[in-house]
């Protein structure tokens, strides 16, 4: 373990193991339980492996705008390789309860998952933007972490990866469903943060700002709105059902043709005014979008 600068770096599921005090089974895969006996100190630590943890807080009704959903107090947070995970106990708190499925990418070579996992986005969300369950899905998710538990514990053989792989790869379906539940259920919320975007996304084109910091981002937006690109992204398809990206892009379209009616404007001050560096890489972008260049779009327009 490297304590670098406080952050506990674990770049493989023993190492992580034992930093608390839990047993290998398998080098690359494992279940882990928190509870009381476990030593949980205050800590950061970098993981070199996925981790999905179903975590018990305490319980609570949640308010999604004007509805009340009554859920248990059950969350699942997950993290990416790379990604830095900050443990900070509460004094005089509970320990902090949970159940981890942790599985190294290496597990995942020359397996349909291992294909499939840049799918599961919400590895990449915030803590906050976590997975509220209700007691039926958690039941489901737990059941899943169980049948990984018993196929660890039997004797390796030929089906061993086969099958844990494919326990894995349901579990993370059934968080897909769950959150596709969630954006749902936080419609009015989801609502407010598209608004937000919209207006967002017309004063950066309409104002200087795109001459000044260049093409809009996705990024840009969901730091904005205060979550992750990934998050982000999977509310405005979820609402629109286009990505964030091609709603940017359709947007500066929009803008891009709105200023070309006006004979005024240069093809090099349209791109200037949309964040474009060169001109050519406008024209290419335009005419992807269009089927036509912006001069050819001009002529079209004029012309009839």
């Amino acid at each position: 373990m490297d304590h670098t600068a406080d952050i506990v770096k674990a770049d493989t599921i023993e190492q992580y193991n034992r930093f608390f005090g839990f047993e290998t089974r398998h080098p690359l895969v494992g279940i882990v339980h928190f509870d009381g006996s476990v030593p949980q100190p205050t800590h950061r630590m970098t993981l070199g492996f996925y981790a999905l943890f179903l975590k018990k807080t305490t319980g609570c009704i949640i308010n999604y705008g004007k509805t009340v959903y009554d859920f248990d107090d059950e969350t699942v947070v997950s993290f990416a390789p790379g990604q830095t995970v900050g443990i900070h106990r509460l004094e005089d708190g509970p320990a902090p309860e949970a159940i981890g499925l942790l599985f190294h990418p290496d597990f995942l070579h020359r397996t349909s998952l291992g294909q499939k996992m840049k799918q599961y986005s919400f590895f990449s969300y915030a803590s906050n933007e976590a997975l509220h369950l209700s007691t039926e899905e958690r039941i489901i998710l737990q059941d899943y972490m169980e049948k990984i538990v018993r196929e660890l514990q039997h004797p390796i053989d030929k089906f061993s990866k086969s099958l844990i792989v494919s326990n894995i790869e349901v579990l993370l379906n059934y968080c897909m469903r769950f959150y596709e539940r969630q954006f749902i259920t936080r419609e009015d919320m989801n609502h407010d943060a598209l608004a937000r975007f919209e207006r967002l996304l017309d004063d950066y084109l309409y104002s200087d700002t795109a001459a000044k910091e260049g093409i809009p981002t996705v990024k840009y937006f969901a730091d904005k709105i205060c979550l992750s690109p990934n998050y982000f992204g999977d509310l405005v398809k979820q609402e629109t059902g286009k990505t964030a990206q091609e709603y940017i892009q359709l947007k500066m379209i929009a803008v891009a043709k709105e200023r070309m009616l006006d004979p005024a404007g240069t093809i090099k001050q349209i791109a200037e005014s949309l964040g474009f560096q060169h001109p050519q890489h406008f024209v290419r972008f335009f005419k992807r979008q269009e089927g036509c260049t912006p001069k050819e779009f001009r002529n079209r327009v004029t012309a009839s």
